[in-house]
């Protein structure tokens, strides 16, 4: 495993075309676009990495996926009420849908969908507290106190957030929202600036692997048929309007991130994470991808057999 993660961060290295990093969040259009970072977490507690799979980047939507294992701990089924689950094929912070459909989102992975979670999440209390808990979770299920928000990179989405607070405000509308726009909105941006690594990352993901189980750790974080659903979510939804190509190319559950990270889920087999910060133009990792689909064709990981 050491030596095909070696290998694949060798051939990105070499990759002349890296896409472009998200020049809409100033502080994500300074980012190198020639880092690139794998890791691979396994059950029994190996970690192998390759490339810049130590250098933090910032997560955005692949808190997603947490934020979503922490509202449905909070209001189980009940979450569905305020959030569909359905690929969307339209853009991540489009809000032609939303229109359509009387202010519900269409999934929990694009980002009117993850604004209905952060305040499905909130529950009457200030964001501090709920940031709190939401990075003490990822902490917990990283394994690492290290984590930490990269409030540049927040302040920096607050400074563009017309858009996202559109979306917020639309679905408010709706009767849709329980909680002051405002402060969903900068909830929703300090949760998508966490900062972590390629390692950190895959760790994070390893209670996706087991039915819900970290077995690192030994600690059950969801059912095992909550874990199986999220990670169908993840398939669908996970990569906007490119997931049906990232199931077609990779064939795992994954969540990207515009950060350019991507956290993929080989069930039973390893949490794999992956970053570089080069987009393309649905604004999913380019070699992140590529990465994967290598990695997927070495190992035979696809969930859709070999």
């Amino acid at each position: 495993m050491q030596d095909l993660l070696n290998d694949i961060a060798g051939k990105m290295k070499l990759a002349t075309e890296r896409g472009e990093v998200a020049n809409y969040i100033p502080q994500l259009a300074h980012v190198d676009p020639q880092q690139f970072g794998i890791a691979v977490a396994t059950p029994d507690g190996q970690v192998f990495a390759a490339g810049d799979a130590r250098e933090p980047f910032s997560i955005q939507s692949i808190s997603k996926v947490f934020a979503l294992t922490l509202a449905l701990g909070k209001q189980g089924d009940s979450l569905w009420q305020y959030v569909g689950r359905e690929p969307s094929g339209d853009p991540f912070n489009s809000i032609v849908q939303l229109e359509h459909e009387s202010g519900k989102p269409r999934n929990p992975f694009i980002n009117a969908g993850a604004i209905a979670v952060v305040d499905a999440i909130m529950m009457g209390h200030e964001p501090k507290e709920v940031l709190a808990e939401l990075l003490s979770f990822v902490r917990f299920l990283a394994n690492d106190d290290r984590l930490y928000f990269d409030h540049e990179v927040a302040a920096s989405e607050l400074e563009h957030k017309h858009r996202n607070a559109s979306l917020a405000h639309f679905m408010k509308a709706f009767g849709r929202l329980h909680h002051d726009v405002d402060k969903v909105i900068g909830t929703y941006f300090h949760q998508c600036a966490v900062a972590m690594n390629c390692v950190q990352l895959a760790q994070a993901g390893l209670f996706l692997v087991s039915d819900g189980v970290n077995q690192v750790t030994g600690t059950r974080v969801v059912s095992a048929q909550r874990a199986r659903r999220i990670n169908s979510l993840m398939m669908m939804c996970g990569h906007y309007d490119g997931s049906g190509e990232f199931a077609f190319r990779v064939g795992l559950p994954g969540k990207s991130g515009v950060g350019g990270g991507i956290l993929a889920i080989a069930p039973a087999r390893a949490s794999i994470a992956v970053w570089s910060p080069g987009l393309d133009n649905i604004g999913n990792s380019l070699l992140g991808t590529r990465a994967l689909e290598m990695l997927v064709q070495e190992t035979g990981w696809s969930v859709f057999g070999h």
